[in-house]
């Protein structure tokens, strides 16, 4: 029978990457990730993630359900839209999206990411 899985809400003792420099657009942002559970078929992953203030480039691929539990940001896609989100707000970023990421504030979020197959 599968196992019920915790997702853990602090990112205790998980290490911090910076953004990858091609991306970065403003800031010195590092992030942090701890997925809590990835399907066998790898297109299904969800966990927590943080990051400080900063700004870098985006393009998905995926699909991802976001649960903000802490900060600020705004999306900006490149037509020009922009959405500002902040703790205790949810959101879908659709595949397809490109533009930019801005922690405005320190954030942390809970992510539902789903991979579509070729």
């Amino acid at each position: 029978m599968p196992q019920i899985l915790p997702v853990p809400l602090a990112l205790d003792g998980v290490p911090r990457e910076p953004i990858a420099i091609d991306r970065l657009i403003a800031g010195q942002p590092s992030q942090a990730v701890a997925n809590a559970y990835s399907s066998p078929d790898a297109r299904f992953h969800c966990g927590v993630w943080e990051a400080d203030a900063g700004t870098w480039r985006v393009s998905y691929t995926e699909h991802e359900f976001c649960h903000l539990v802490a900060g600020r940001l705004r999306l900006r896609g490149d037509d020009g839209e922009e959405t500002v989100w902040a703790a205790g707000q949810s959101f879908v970023v659709p595949a397809g999206f490109s533009g930019t990421w801005e922690v405005i504030e320190p954030a942390r979020k809970f992510y539902a990411i789903y991979e579509p197959g070729d």
